[in-house]
């Protein structure tokens, strides 16, 4: 698997889904890159979204913290929020 190209992902969806339409999937990509995807859950063949492991980790952080601004990515292509 190279580039944009995410057909041999591993995707899983969180345990809280409970069978939702509303879901999104995460996936592993990169060799021992440590990218994360995701992906609507309604749209499998549809495009994904990939982060750097710091920004995946700060996204996750800040959702299990309650902060509402943590859906807010930031506009420049640096790590931090």
């Amino acid at each position: 698997m190279s580039g944009n190209d995410l057909s041999g992902a591993r995707w899983r969806k969180s345990s809280y889904s409970d069978g939702q339409a509303n879901c999104v999937e995460v996936a592993a990509i990169g060799n021992r890159s440590g990218l994360v995807a995701v992906r609507d859950s309604k749209s499998p063949a549809g495009p994904g979204l990939s982060f750097t492991p710091n920004a995946w980790q700060q996204f996750t952080e800040r959702v299990t913290a309650g902060h509402q601004e943590a859906c807010k990515f930031p506009v420049n292509s640096s790590d931090s929020w």
